[in-house]
C-alpha cells in the first residue's frame, strides 16, 4: 500500500533539517578552529608557549601558568589582536613568586616635647608593646601615636642596635625627627644653641653602636650678634689673622673666606652665622675691605681691617708709602656700599723724641696651665688695685690669683681702669695665655677650648673699648681643652668605674644592703667619674651574690645592693635616669663558692653598658620592656637555685627569716634575707667662708666634632 504523500514530505523535511544541522555544526567547529589557530599563532609570535588556547564556540579559552602578572595581561593583549577581545576567557593563574624579597623595614620617630609618633614597617618578631613603652617614658599621658605595621619576616642585621640608638637619640632630643632603617639612623633635630647643638653632636657620636651608620643633622637658631664685627690683621711679614667674623648667610659667609683666603689667611677661619647683619651688602664691604688690606701687605706694611656694622677702619703700617695708600683708599672709597661709612688711617713715623722717650706704662697677667693668673704691673690707685685683685678671683678663684702689682699713678692714661679690667676679663676665655695692656693697644695671646673663643674676645673689646680701640687677639683653638669634646667615651667611662672598683671593691654591712662605710669613698670617685662622662649613658648596675642562702633571698638582696648603689649615685647628683639595676643572685660566679675567698669575690658590685652586653644578654632584649628583664631574673634565679642546691650552706647560713640586729652579729656576709636597706646618707660637704662667687656664665659655642 503506497504511503501517502504526507510523510514523503515529512520526511524530506527531516533530511533538510539534519543536513543544514551538520552544515551548520561543520561551520561553527571551522570558526573555533580557526579562531583558536589565530589565537595560538599571536601567543607564539611572543614566545608564550606555557598557554594553552581552547575553543569553545565562538569564545577563546587561554589556560596555562603565567610566569608573571605582566605576562598574563600580555598574553590576553595578544589574543585581541587576533580575535575580538570580548571573545576571549582568562583562565590563566600566575606562578607564585619563588624567591620574595623582604620588605624594607623603617621607622619613622617624631618628637615635639611631650608628644612623640612611630610610623612605619617593622619586624613581626620585634616587641612593639616595648616600643610603644619606650616612647611613653618620656611622652606625656597620651602622647604617643602608634602607626606602626608589621611583616613577618626576619630581622635584618642591625636592625635592634639601630632601633635602640634611635630611641637614645629620641629621649636626648625634645624635637627631631629619627628615622631609622636596617643598620642606618638618620637624625634631624633642633637645638636651643650652638653650645647645646655641640653637646647633642657630641652625646650621639659617641654612642654610635658597631655596625650602625649615622647621619646627625641638629641645627641651632642663629644668634643675635651685636654689633656685627669683622677683624683681620696682616701683619708686616704677611701672617694674616682673623681675629673675629660675622655674616648673615652660608652665602655672606663663603665670600667672606674667600676673600680672607685671597688676602693670604690659611688653616681654619671661624666666622659666626647670626642676626643683625646692618646691611644685605656686609659680605661685599668685607670682600672690599680684604682686598685692600691685602694690596697694604703687598706693598710691605702691615693692615688692620675693623667693622662695627656700617664703621669700617682700615689701619697701615707706618711703612706704607703715603700715594700708594692714597690709591688703595680711593678705589675702596669709590666702590663702597650704600649705608658703610670708612675711615682710613695712615700713622706717621716716630719722631726722635718719640722714639727715645722712656717705655710706656704696661699691665700684665698671665693665666698659667695650673690655673694661677698673676698681676702685674702699674695701677692708678689703691681703689683700682683692690678692683682688679678682686675682678680676677671672681673669674679664676680666690686662691689662684697672685698680686703682682705697684700703685703708680703717674702717665697713666684716661681710661686705664676701663682698659685693666677688660683686659682681665677678656682672659677668661682662655684656658692659658696672657694679655699685655699698654695705653695703645691689648695683646692676647693663649690657648682654648672655645672654638670661637678668638671672635668672643673681639667683639667684647670692640663693645668696651670702641671700635677704635687698637687690640691683637692670638688665640689658638685646642680641641683637648674642649670640655665637651675631651669628654671620655661611654667605654673609657665604664672601665674607670670597674678600675675603681677593682681597687676599693664597693662592700656592703654583713646580710644587708646597706653600703659599709669603707666604701663611700670609691662611691664618690665614680661620681666624680661619671659626672665627667657624657649625658644618659646606658650602664648596668649590676648585684651578685655567692651561693650561700636561698636562691630567692639572693636575688633579692642583690637586687637591693644594686639599687643601693643607683641611690647613692643619684644622692651624688649624678643623672642616673638612663642607668639600669638589675640583681642577679648568684648566677654567673666568677670564683668557687666553696672558699671564703671564693664567695667574697662572688659578692660583688659589676658595670656595664647595656649595649655591650655579653651572649647571656641578647640583642633583642635590649628592646625588650621591664616583662623581659623580669623573665631573665626569673631564669639567673633557678640558675642561682641550682647552684645553692649542689653546694650544702653552712649551718650558720640556713634559712633565716627575718633576723634581728643584735651585737654579736657575725663579720661574714652570709647573704642572709634583712629588712629592706637605708638609703646612705649625703655625705657632708663643707665649704670655706672666703670662697670667692663664680662669675657669670659666658656663653660658649664649641666645635661640632667630626661624625663617625
Amino acid at each position: 500500500m503506497p504511503l501517502p504523500r504526507i510523510t514523503y514530505q515529512s520526511l524530506a523535511f527531516v533530511v533538510a533539517a539534519g543536513v543544514c544541522a551538520l552544515g551548520a555544526r561543520g561551520a561553527v567547529i571551522l570558526v573555533e578552529d580557526s579562531s583558536a589557530d589565530e589565537v595560538r599563532e599571536a601567543l607564539d609570535a611572543q614566545g608564550m608557549d606555557w598557554a594553552t588556547v581552547l575553543a569553545d564556540g565562538l569564545q577563546v579559552v587561554i589556560e596555562g601558568e603565567a610566569p608573571t602578572e605582566v605576562s598574563r595581561l600580555h598574553a590576553m593583549s595578544a589574543a585581541a589582536t587576533a580575535v575580538d577581545g570580548a571573545r576571549v576567557v582568562d583562565n590563566m593563574s600566575v606562578r607564585p613568586p619563588s624567591d620574595v624579597a623582604p620588605p624594607a623595614f623603617s621607622i619613622e620617630m617624631l618628637r615635639n616635647q611631650d608628644a612623640v609618633s612611630l610610623i612605619g614597617l617593622i619586624p613581626a618578631a620585634s616587641d612593639r608593646r616595648a616600643l610603644i613603652a619606650r616612647a611613653e617614658a618620656f611622652a606625656s599621658d597620651d602622647g604617643v601615636t602608634d602607626l606602626l605595621n608589621t611583616a613577618d619576616y626576619p630581622v635584618p642585621q642591625h636592625w635592634n642596635a639601630a632601633v635602640t640608638y634611635a630611641f637614645r637619640a629620641l629621649q636626648i632630643l625634645p624635637r627631631a625627627k629619627i628615622s631609622v632603617s636596617e643598620g642606618h639612623v638618620a637624625i634631624t633635630a633642633i637645638s636651643e644653641s650652638a653650645a647645646q647643638q655641640a653637646e647633642y653632636e657630641t652625646t650621639l657620636s659617641r654612642q654610635i653602636p658597631n655596625g650602625v651608620s649615622v647621619d646627625i643633622d641638629i641645627t641651632a637658631p642663629r644668634p643675635v650678634l651685636t654689633p656685627f664685627t669683622l677683624r683681620f690683621r696682616i701683619d708686616a711679614e704677611g701672617t694674616a689673622t682673623m681675629e673675629a667674623c660675622s655674616a648673615d648667610s652660608t652665602d655672606a659667609r663663603a665670600t667672606i673666606i674667600s676673600a680672607a683666603r685671597g688676602a693670604g689667611m690659611t688653616g681654619t677661619v671661624n666666622c659666626t652665622i647670626g642676626l643683625g647683619t646692618p646691611s644685605n651688602q656686609w659680605a661685599s664691604m668685607a670682600s672690599l675691605g680684604l682686598n685692600a688690606a691685602n694690596e697694604i701687605a703687598r706693598a710691605g706694611a702691615s693692615a688692620t681691617l675693623t667693622m662695627t656694622d656700617t664703621d669700617v677702619r682700615l689701619i697701615a703700617g707706618s711703612a706704607m708709602n703715603q700715594s700708594v695708600f692714597d690709591g688703595i683708599v680711593g678705589r675702596v672709597e669709590n666702590s663702597l656700599p650704600a649705608t658703610f661709612s670708612f675711615t682710613a688711617e695712615l700713622p706717621p713715623p716716630p719722631t726722635e723724641a718719640e722714639a727715645g722717650a722712656p717705655p710706656p706704662p704696661q699691665f700684665y697677667v698671665t693665666l698659667n696651665t695650673e690655673g694661677q693668673a698673676i698681676l702685674t704691673g702699674r695701677l692708678a690707685d689703691d681703689l683700682l688695685n683692690t678692683s682688679a685683685g678682686n675682678f680676677a678671683r671672681a673669674y679664676f678663684g680666690a686662691s689662684n690669683v697672685i698680686m703682682a702689682t705697684r700703685v703708680l699713678p703717674d702717665g697713666l692714661p684716661q681710661g686705664w681702669s676701663t682698659r685693666v679690667l677688660t683686659g682681665i676679663e677678656s682672659l677668661s676665655h682662655l684656658n692659658n695665655g696672657s694679655v699685655l695692656i699698654t695705653p695703645d693697644t691689648i695683646t692676647v695671646r693663649g690657648e682654648t677650648g672655645e672654638v670661637n673663643a678668638s671672635n668672643t674676645i673681639s667683639q667684647f673689646l670692640i663693645n668696651k673699648l670702641g671700635q677704635n680701640a687698637n687690640f691683637t687677639v692670638d688665640v689658638d683653638y685646642l680641641e683637648a681643652l674642649d670640655p665637651i669634646a675631651g669628654l671620655p667615651t661611654p667605654g673609657e667611662c665604664v672601665a674607670q668605674l670597674g678600675a675603681l672598683n677593682d681597687e676599693n671593691k664597693i662592700a656592703f654591712d654583713p646580710g644587708s644592703a646597706q653600703i659599709a662605710g669603707s666604701s663611700l669613698r670609691v662611691i664618690d670617685a665614680m661620681a666624680d667619674v661619671l659626672r665627667g662622662c657624657p649625658v644618659d649613658l646606658p650602664i648596668r648596675v649590676a648585684g651578685y651574690t655567692d651561693s650561700q642562702g636561698r636562691a630567692e633571698m639572693n636575688l633579692r638582696l642583690s637586687q637591693d645592693r644594686a639599687d643601693a648603689v643607683l641611690a647613692a649615685l643619684r644622692m651624688r647628683r649624678v643623672p642616673v635616669s638612663s642607668f639600669t639595676a638589675v640583681g642577679f643572685g648568684a648566677a654567673d660566679p666568677i670564683a668557687s663558692n666553696d672558699s671564703e675567698e671564693g664567695r667574697e669575690a662572688n659578692r660583688r658590685i659589676a658595670f656595664s653598658l647595656i649595649e655591650e652586653e655579653g651572649p647571656a644578654v641578647p640583642e633583642a632584649e635590649a628592646e625588650a620592656e621591664t616583662e623581659a628583664e623580669v623573665s631573665a631574673l626569673e631564669e639567673d634565679a633557678a640558675a642561682g637555685a641550682e647552684a645553692a642546691a649542689e653546694i650544702p650552706a653552712p649551718e650558720d647560713a640556713a634559712e633565716v627569716t627575718e633576723p634581728a640586729a643584735t651585737e654579736t652579729e657575725p663579720e661574714t656576709d652570709t647573704e642572709a634575707e634583712t629588712d629592706a636597706p637605708e638609703e646612705p646618707a649625703a655625705p657632708e660637704v663643707n665649704i670655706p667662708e672666703d670662697a670667692a662667687p663664680a662669675p657669670e656664665n659666658v656663653p660658649r659655642v664649641v666645635l661640632r666634632p667630626a661624625q663617625n
